[in-house]
């Protein structure tokens, strides 16, 4: 008899004996259930030596119903398959501690066998076995729910909320997180701002539902430059905007082409809309014929604002224009993470729609959507169906065209497109306020943000934006006149249907105990109409354990799943890259003339025909320009705006023969790749330099976190006299309080 049989047999006295205890304190270890939490992540492992693992089996069958006293059948049997085991098996086992009644308990898995027997451990360091339970994989699925069960809840600061806080209550509400009306001294997971980014200056963590610049990017003047910027790239692409002119600093330009377009043919007289650059809700709209109907003063001061041709035929549904509001939420900027709610709003206008002329422009039932303006008319019609009413859910519009034969895949995927391109238009000036306001290496809160986007269906069905909402209104209740004079707030099924969803939806694809999942690959092709994109592994299991309530994710993503068809309109996130790289000064957003000129010595762009005093002369010719343009400049130099046009001016000069596409293309390359050549020449210098330096000095110049320090042109710039600009003020109040 080997040694080994030996251990074995001592093993199953021990086992005996501990049955005959169990059996007096009155434990059915029948009965008995492993216990979920006592499978440890990394357990230890005990190994039996033998010839074939992979035919490894203990079967102990007991004749009696209780093991707490095995018989002499049950002794043999188990004696006779240990001991094959000893000569055949080679068993592992992970042992895990668990605390109860009958002390310090374990479970063992023994592999080859699937199942896992729960014991206890003696004083002697041997292991009991109990009894076999239930399949491994059954007990780590267990183990994960209990774990989710026990996860901490999600805190959500809502002080800062405003008028977004009924939908957001309710949101948080069917979640089952964790809210704090009144803020608190701890961080939060989440903060929920009404109004921007700077609505609480103290955040240094977490996530925050505002980036830093979306107002000011997404006012009138800014966001058509924006697109009009890409339009002088991409004609084609960005044809969804209406021709703009910027006032008063266009005045002169939109009067004379006016001009000749009458002149050319007297029968043309089309109709403008003119927009407030900070207006919202309708305020201050109006529709002109003529430039001289353009008021441009108020007071002593310009008006700023932006004139567009206005669409004289839209898609009329019971004789009245609408619009589409559209939410849509940007969840990262790095990566561009872009998500649209598949159900949206539409409101209409209150008087039937006839195209504009001199009687009925001021009609603002008849022209405006807005449904700030359109509560206020006689007609408006509230309604708790979401197919009736001046507000109604965009799937009932879109049903309702199918029904009469409209493509809606084909319109859905327009409008699709139209989201992704206006992103990708406002995310270069977008980059430049978050690393203001948020430098690499300073800690602070991550970010993301619902946009509302305007939509206007035109007859032939092509989608026209019309503005962009940094604040859409997320009220979930509409005002109504109970008696002459007394107004109260009542509840709005269809808002309610709509906001809370994209709310609460937004919330779980933002909640911090999600594991960041790998992003899918893009698909090449056209839009595929009829897929879904379906919820995120974790969000499936986090509506399995909250017993199924939640329903799948509202929200679709389309970027970056379409990639492929619109990575290429990304060119001036590149130059804004290259503007970012040269600031220089964390915190700045202007580019001062040492950091141009640096910018035109790295990329080697100067020459003999065009000297660094041609450089000089370009610079502030262009800051100039946009100086007076820019008539709430906060900072001296050269902003991100300018810098493209300065891009646009030295890529024409370098490739003559190139469209502007591949012009700004071709210098692109060619920026990048001298920046990549001097930063492994710069990388291959400050390693020889280290071997050079004594052993203290070494450590500290090897240890430094910012590359730009040991770069020597951020020295030179440092040391300028003339690069000192102004510092960046705080963000003056804004008034854009009110919600579009």
């Amino acid at each position: 008899m080997s040694d080994h049989y030996v251990k074995v047999k001592d093993q199953l006295e021990q086992m005996k004996s501990f049955g005959e205890d169990a059996e007096k304190q009155g434990v059915d270890t029948e009965e008995q259930e492993v216990p979920v939490s006592s499978v440890p992540t990394d357990p230890p492992s005990i190994t039996i030596a033998g010839r074939d693992a992979a035919n490894t089996s203990i079967t102990c069958k007991h004749r009696s119903k209780s093991r707490s006293k095995p018989g002499k059948d049950d002794k043999n049997s188990c004696g006779k398959h240990i001991s094959d085991l000893s000569l055949h098996a080679s068993v592992s086992a992970h042992i895990g501690k668990h605390f109860n009644k009958l002390g310090n308990e374990q479970t063992l898995h023994i592999r080859g066998t699937g199942r896992i027997l729960q014991g206890k451990s003696e004083t002697n360091g041997n292991y009991v076995t109990i009894n076999p339970s239930k399949n491994i994989q059954e007990t780590r699925r267990e183990d994960g729910f209990k774990h989710a069960r026990k996860r901490r809840p999600v805190t959500v600061d809502t002080s800062k909320a405003k008028t977004s806080l009924e939908a957001l209550k309710l949101s948080i509400k069917q979640l089952k997180w964790k809210e704090f009306p009144l803020g608190r001294r701890a961080a939060c997971d989440i903060y929920w701002h009404g109004v921007s980014f700077h609505d609480n200056e103290n955040i240094v963590s977490g996530q925050v539902n505002k980036f830093p610049g979306m107002i000011e990017m997404l006012r009138k003047i800014n966001l058509s430059r924006a697109v009009r910027t890409m339009q002088e790239l991409f004609p084609e692409e960005y044809d969804f905007y209406p021709r703009s002119w910027i006032l008063p600093e266009e005045y002169q330009q939109f009067s004379t082409q006016i001009r000749m377009v009458k002149e050319n043919d007297p029968t043309v007289n089309p109709t403008f809309i003119v927009k407030p650059d900070g207006g919202s809700q309708g305020d201050g709209i109006y529709l002109i014929r003529d430039p001289t109907e353009l008021k441009l003063m108020a007071g002593s001061q310009a008006k700023q604002a932006v004139v567009q041709e206005y669409i004289q035929k839209p898609l009329l549904i019971d004789k009245l224009k609408f619009d589409i509001r559209l939410y849509v939420l940007i969840k990262s900027m790095e990566p561009l993470e872009i998500y649209i709610a598949k159900e949206g709003l539409t409101r209409f206008c209150t008087e039937p729609y006839q195209e504009p002329c001199q009687k009925n422009l001021s009609h603002v039932f008849m022209h405006l959507t807005n449904y700030s303006l359109n509560v206020h008319s006689g007609n408006f019609v509230h309604s708790d169906s979401q197919s009736t009413g001046s507000k109604r859910t965009l799937s009932s519009v879109l049903y309702r065209l199918a029904a009469k034969g409209v493509d809606i895949k084909k319109v859905w995927s327009d409008i699709i497109a139209l989201v992704i391109k206006t992103v990708i238009a406002v995310v270069p000036e977008l980059k430049v306020y978050y690393q203001a306001d948020i430098p690499p290496g300073k800690p602070g809160p991550t970010c993301f943000q619902i946009l509302g986007f305007d939509i206007l269906l035109m007859k032939n069905l092509k989608p026209v934006l019309l503005e962009v909402n940094s604040n859409p209104s997320m009220r979930i209740e509409h005002e109504q006149e109970m008696a002459p004079g007394v107004f109260e707030y009542v509840p709005s099924p269809v808002d309610e249907e709509v906001k809370v969803g994209v709310i609460r939806d937004t919330l779980r694809l933002m909640d911090p105990n999600h594991k960041k999942l790998s992003i899918s690959q893009p698909k090449a092709g056209a839009f595929e109409h009829g897929e879904e994109i379906p919820m995120e592994a974790e969000s499936q299991d986090r509506s399995q354990d909250d017993g199924g309530a939640l329903p799948s994710l509202c929200l679709k993503q389309v970027y970056p799943k379409y990639t492929k068809q619109f990575n290429c309109l990304r060119l001036v996130e590149r130059i804004a890259a290259l503007f970012i790289r040269f600031l220089g000064v964390k915190g700045n957003m202007r580019l001062g003339p040492t950091a141009f000129r640096t910018f035109i010595r790295t990329c080697k762009l100067s020459n003999s025909n065009f000297t660094m005093a041609s450089v000089d002369i370009l610079y502030i010719d262009i800051t100039r320009r946009w100086s007076g343009a820019a008539a709430d400049s906060r900072e001296a130099g050269m902003g991100l705006q300018a810098f493209v046009e300065a891009f646009f001016h030295l890529a024409g000069r370098r490739f003559k023969s190139l469209p502007l596409r591949g012009q700004t293309a071709s210098l692109l390359e060619l920026c990048e790749a001298q920046l990549e050549s001097q930063s492994g020449v710069e990388d291959r210098r400050s390693v020889s330099c280290s071997r050079a330096l004594p052993r203290s000095i070494k450590t500290q110049t090897l240890g430094l976190t910012n590359p730009q320090l040991c770069s020597p042109a951020p020295l030179r710039r440092a040391a300028s006299q003339d690069y000192r600009l102004h510092p960046r003020l705080k963000p003056r109040t804004l008034r854009a309080n009110v919600e579009n």
